[in-house]
């Protein structure tokens, strides 16, 4: 019996020797997988990770100009802003028309010229102007005649008075009226004259056609003092106060500011938009704006406080998210993720993500997020 114990102990002990190294072998490779996905995790979540900071040589520095400014706080007030678009001063818009019936013998203006105060737009060969003007020669003569005379002076005068005003009703110039003389033929053609110094809107007429009294001949507008028509909303109307100066802003001329006044706030709420009008009188001597511009106006509301600010130059995008870049040494830059708040004349309060003190770049950001582009794809 023993024997025969000893004979199956010893006929097993292989089979156990074969099983133990096969349960060492899988735990070996086991472990081995483990670790090689261990391995190969490490970068995956390093990769992930991208750069957040940039240190460069002071060469770079000086070539990419950055500068920098402090975060600072400062007394800021609540502001409205509208937007809207700039249009025609409607009370420098004149409507030329005809103030005698003729033919035109001559425009010398388009559509889009500018023109001068007094500059000669056109020219009408007309019976009456001729008329007016032999009556108006003929009142000198008789007031000269009688000047003296205790019963006629007055008479003559009152002639001579009328006379010279039915030539003023059809546009002519006190000094060309003075300046007829009875040497002289009359002046066969009267003269439509600009009254102002602008841009020719439209024409309506052109050399030859014959026009009544009250034709249309031209559209005159003055572009040196213009409208910003805003739309204000309706949350904003209470603070918005006629006379409050307004600040505008031309997406057509960015880093541009135009000052104005309010001059009106509307009495309707219209229905469709929740939106009140408000019109600003801006002065444009420069020409730099025009009418049909999209604009943004930001006015004064009340309410000061205290705000952490940095200059709208130091807020970079960064795949829409807001961000700044601040020196965190003598030449490391760290890129921070902020919270904006509103827009103050140039300037953007921060709400969250930077404090006060804080030096910030304001000029050379595209490089310092070129090189942590850069950084991160050199990970990857």
């Amino acid at each position: 019996m023993n024997r025969f114990a000893t004979s199956i102990a010893a006929a097993a002990r292989p089979a156990v020797l074969i099983l133990s190294a096969i349960l060492v072998t899988s735990g070996c490779r086991a472990k081995a997988g483990a670790g090689l996905q261990e391995a190969s995790a490490a970068p995956a979540s390093e990769r992930a990770a991208a750069p957040d900071s940039v240190t460069l040589t002071p060469e770079a520095i000086a070539s990419a100009d950055i500068k920098t400014v402090e975060a600072e706080v400062r007394t800021v007030g609540r502001r409205i802003t509208a937007v809207g678009e700039i249009e025609w001063n409607a009370r420098r818009l004149v409507h030329l028309t005809s103030r005698t019936a003729g033919r035109l013998e001559r425009v010398l203006v388009v559509r889009g010229d500018r023109v001068r105060p007094g500059q000669v737009l056109a020219e009408i060969h007309s019976p009456d102007y001729l008329a007016l003007q032999a009556e108006y020669l003929q009142a000198a003569a008789r007031a000269r005649r009688h000047a003296g005379d205790p019963q006629e002076e007055t008479a003559a005068s009152a002639f001579l008075a009328g006379a010279r005003e039915r030539l003023a009703l059809l546009g002519v110039p006190a000094p060309e009226i003075e300046a007829l003389d009875a040497s002289a033929p009359p002046r066969p053609l009267l003269a439509v004259r600009a009254p102002f110094a602008g841009t020719v809107l439209e024409s309506a007429v052109v050399t030859g056609d014959a026009v009544e009294l009250g034709s249309s001949l031209f559209r005159l507008a003055d572009p040196s003092m213009l409208w910003a028509a805003l739309r204000i909303q309706e949350k904003d109307v209470g603070a918005a106060k006629a006379g409050a100066e307004v600040v505008l802003t031309a997406h057509a001329l960015p880093g541009e500011e135009f000052r104005g006044r309010l001059v009106l706030v509307g009495d309707v709420v219209d229905s469709a938009t929740r939106t009140v009008e408000g019109r600003v009188e801006v002065a444009n001597a420069a020409g730099r704006l025009r009418p049909g511009m999209y604009i943004e106006g930001t006015a004064a509301a009340g309410g000061e406080r205290p705000a952490l600010v940095v200059p709208e130059a130091s807020v970079q995008d960064d795949d829409g998210r807001p961000i700044v870049f601040v020196r965190t040494g003598e030449r490391t830059f760290t890129r921070r993720a902020v919270k904006t708040g509103p827009r103050f004349a140039g300037t953007v309060e921060i709400l969250e993500g930077l404090a006060a003190g804080e030096p910030v770049v304001t000029s050379g950001s595209f490089l310092l997020k070129s090189e942590l582009r850069k950084g991160s794809l050199g990970e990857d």
